[in-house]
């Protein structure tokens, strides 16, 4: 119930906040692990668990999924991410670290697009990307698949995020610099 879906035009946490609580339809949900770490015993047994699942997991709905399985409830004290796509938290930094250099802290847009599929483009099709044109996905040879896509130059720098519709290619975020 304190989730972001909406049912019936509204957030979940915000009927919660109203101390109601309305009927969810369940959800496919993809959960690649769930294994128990530790476990402490006591009048109330505290889990670490860890969990690798798909997009759109609620991992708190997990919880008390598993405390009525067992016969009773369990809710998340703590949660922690520890990946999203490629990004582990290794590659995290702290807030001190940022403040102390923002600069250092920053990834080159080529490696925040690095789990969308490639897509080189030579010089002539990297000025019409620049440019927000629409191109027929033959006229780009490399986008198979259904992207999105990172579209990139000769030297490996993010030109434009573009995405399939249909047969076209279109541009959902421009990054390159026309010549003016």
């Amino acid at each position: 119930m304190v989730s972001a879906i909406k049912v019936g035009g509204r957030r979940l946490h915000e009927i919660a906040r109203e101390g109601r609580e309305v009927e969810r339809a369940a959800r496919p949900v993809r959960v690649d692990r769930f294994d128990v770490e530790a476990l402490a015993d006591g009048p109330y047994p505290e889990a670490t668990v860890v969990v690798e699942c798909g997009s759109g997991t609620y991992v708190r709905t997990l919880a008390a999924d598993l405390g009525s399985a067992l016969g009773g409830v369990a809710h998340l004290r703590d949660l922690r991410r520890l990946r999203v796509g490629s990004f582990g938290i290794d590659e995290s930094r702290t807030i001190e670290a940022i403040e102390a250099d923002p600069a250092a802290a920053l990834l080159p847009p080529v490696v925040a697009m690095r789990d969308l599929a490639p897509l080189p483009v030579g010089a002539e099709e990297a000025v019409a990307v620049a440019n927000g044109v629409v191109f027929t996905a033959t006229l780009l040879g490399g986008a198979d698949g259904p992207g999105p896509f990172a579209v990139v130059d000769d030297s490996g720098d993010l030109l434009a995020v573009y995405e399939r519709h249909g047969s076209a290619l279109r541009p959902s975020v421009v990054i390159a610099q026309t010549g003016a």
